[in-house]
């Protein structure tokens, strides 16, 4: 018989799996920035820094204020202990992880290499080139090896010939990420240049590193359907109900059903791991990144929180409902509320575009929410905080927070 789970029992079993449960350390550091990796398993990047960088933010989230540039000696520098990959899209993840992946490397060069028209064997000499190139200077920027090689200017992110090249063979394993640079591009390197030597030695089988991922995708959500966990690593959705059966039939994972997750007239299959933890209660105030785990499966953030998000970036601003770069606010164990920020580095102020509530937001909201948002202006070292005209919020968290006023644009 399977186990019936309360809505509410499983917003909580997922909070505290995603970390929201944990105490905060006062100064947080290398090891609790290492913590807060090996439990999500990894850390989405993204380049838009309107507020911040993306990866900067489950880890404030989770922790609180801490020292940007302690956590980019962990990202930023040499890959001995985290690197980078596609481990759900673009992502920091651990160095000791990356042969998990070696089975989606192979799976691609394969791939692309046996379709006789694809990029890669259009240029098959540029990828020689380039390799070459790698081997002769070490670690490179993408515009340090630019020469040459004829411009294949591509439709949308006008990558030139060379950056292709780099990051198909990055897709392949064949290249690593040797670190970035303080404006965030990345170095690239044969990966016997940079990964330590039992790193790419390790073989992992595909059955075994897709069990592996989906048991810590299981570990990751704490409450999630098929769909979920073969969202959570981007792994094919065949290979992870192989996995989740295997795993239930080993004992290590748990099927449940969860009131309210259905899909049509029909309960959804629900899985979590064997002997999760079931909190009680959860209380933890926090902005969310729109690339953080809890909401970066919106069908899962709607399911889990009745809460519809959209990113609005490349929407057009006229047709913008809440705003440019809108982060999810986690108040207590819902998500009560969302805000449009920016930071405005050259005058030192963080501008509050605009501020709504949820309709479930708790009665509490405008003083949990002005907390977290004077708590990121401090941690962005901003001297003041303005409130701009929208949302339904916004005149109230001014309000509290004696905050300037601007127009929203």
């Amino acid at each position: 018989m399977s186990q019936k789970i309360t809505a509410d029992a499983a917003r909580r079993i997922a909070l505290s799996a995603h970390g929201f449960a944990r105490r905060r350390t006062a100064t947080p550091g290398p090891r609790q920035f290492a913590s807060v990796i090996d439990s999500l398993g990894a850390l989405q990047i993204d380049s838009v820094n309107v507020f911040e960088r993306s990866h900067y933010l489950p880890v404030f989230a989770r922790l609180g204020a801490y020292d940007k540039s302690a956590l980019d000696a962990l990202t930023h520098r040499s890959p001995a202990r985290v690197t980078e990959w596609w481990a759900h899209e673009a992502t920091f993840l651990r160095t000791g992880d990356l042969p998990l992946w070696g089975w989606k490397m192979r799976m691609l060069r394969e791939r692309d290499l046996a379709d006789d028209s694809s990029w890669a064997n259009a240029h098959a000499a540029e990828l020689d080139w380039v390799r070459r190139e790698l081997a002769a200077r070490g670690p490179s920027l993408a515009r340090e090896i630019e020469t040459d090689v004829d411009r294949a200017r591509g439709s949308w992110w006008d990558w030139s010939t060379v950056k292709h090249a780099l990051e198909m063979l990055f897709r392949w394993g064949e290249v690593a990420i040797a670190g970035r640079t303080s404006t965030f591009e990345r170095r690239y390197a044969l990966a016997e240049q940079v990964l330590p030597d039992h790193v790419r030695a390790t073989e992992i089988s595909r059955d075994d590193a897709v069990r592996e991922l989906v048991r810590r995708a299981a570990r990751a959500t704490g409450i999630a359907t098929a769909s979920d966990l073969s969202d959570y690593y981007r792994l094919p959705v065949e290979f992870t109900t192989q996995a989740i059966r295997e795993l239930h039939d080993e004992g290590e994972l748990t099927h449940v059903h969860v009131d309210g997750w259905t899909r049509g007239s029909r309960a959804l299959d629900v899985w979590m791991p064997t002997g999760q933890v079931r909190p009680r209660a959860v209380s933890a105030d926090a902005l969310l990144s729109p690339f953080d785990p809890v909401v970066w499966s919106r069908p899962r953030a709607e399911r889990l929180f009745d809460f519809r998000y959209r990113i609005e970036i490349y929407t057009p601003r006229h047709k913008r409902v809440y705003g440019y770069y809108v982060l999810p606010v986690l108040i207590g164990d819902r998500l009560a509320a969302r805000v449009d920020l920016k930071s405005d580095r050259k005058a030192g102020v963080l501008r509050v575009q605009s501020a709504w509530a949820e309709p479930h937001a708790p009665a509490d909201t405008v003083e949990r929410l002005s907390q977290v948002v004077r708590a990121a202006a401090q941690w962005q070292e901003h001297d003041s905080i303005s409130v701009g005209s929208r949302g339904d919020l916004s005149n109230a968290v001014a309000h509290t927070l004696g905050a300037s006023r601007h127009e929203t644009p």
